[in-house]
């Protein structure tokens, strides 16, 4: 396989996280057992075969990669992709994959769909991906993969499989629907976007952005760019109930290390070791 990007990954409850994000370079995620990725500032070689895209917003370093996996795709005579992104990134992209069909003199397959707060996809019988308002200085979105089962109403529990088959015969919905969150994305927001959706934190993984640590960076600006800080999660330690949080985005102005030894001093038990730093 061709290395053409840097990927990091981990394993947690079954699922692989893959990618790779720093502010203002890149970011991209995909969970292949779900057949889905979030955000295109690269596209790994080994990305493509990832169908189902959802985009946060329109910053280059979020979707730049968006004609060249679409390009690919087409070359390895693969299926078009479908992309998912807030519904104002719907016309710029469009026209930005035509001026490269004429730069390329080769067609960009794919589905563009636009979404809103509220807006659900379902992705298959099992996953469907709510939509989510997150804050920041363009129209943003967040999502969360949620794992959907059909399960007997408590009323029928004791009848026969004979006495619910019946039931279902005479037009009764015997199923009701639960929902687990498992996967949650946030691209660039301020914490309003982490707040305003309680189920973000109670996804079995969270990713989330974490671009500013230093205290010599003030909160109210930060926020006000659309962008979160180590102490907003220091603000909200108890708020998570996440198995796993991936903290991404780190602003290019610190150095790994002194990264890790600010976000430790800061939270010495990184959240009962929840906290994974995404360096």
């Amino acid at each position: 396989m061709i290395e053409n990007a840097p990927v990091q990954s981990l394993q947690h409850a079954g699922f692989t996280i893959e990618g790779y994000s720093r502010a203002a370079v890149q970011s991209y995620w995909r969970i292949p057992e779900m057949k889905i990725g979030f955000d295109l500032g690269l596209q790994p070689w080994s990305f493509m075969g990832t169908e189902n895209w959802f985009v946060s917003h329109g910053h280059l370093d979020h979707i730049v990669a968006l004609p060249v996996y679409v390009a690919r795709r087409r070359m390895m005579k693969m299926e078009p992709p479908t992309i998912y992104m807030p519904e104002a990134m719907i016309d710029p992209c469009t026209q930005i994959l035509h001026q490269f069909t004429r730069l390329d003199r080769g067609r960009m397959p794919c589905e563009l769909k636009p979404l809103k707060p509220g807006d659900e996809v379902q992705l298959s019988r099992e996953l469907v991906v709510t939509v989510s308002a997150t804050k920041h200085s363009v129209p943003s979105l967040g999502y969360i993969v949620w794992d959907c089962r059909r399960k007997l109403k408590p009323e029928y529990q004791e009848l026969t499989g004979e006495q619910i088959r019946d039931i279902r015969l005479d037009g009764t919905d015997v199923t009701t629907e639960h929902r687990k969150p498992l996967i949650a994305y946030l691209g660039d927001t301020a914490p309003k976007g982490l707040d305003d959706c309680p189920a973000m934190y109670e996804a079995k993984i969270l990713i989330c952005e974490m671009t500013f640590v230093s205290p010599e960076h003030r909160k109210e600006k930060i926020h006000k760019f659309g962008h979160m800080h180590l102490d907003d999660f220091v603000d909200r330690r108890d708020r998570f109930k996440n198995e796993l949080i991936i903290a991404s985005h780190l602003s290019t102005r610190y150095h790994p290390n002194a990264v890790t030894r600010i976000v430790k001093k800061a939270l010495p038990d990184m959240l009962d070791n929840r906290l994974k730093l995404w360096l």
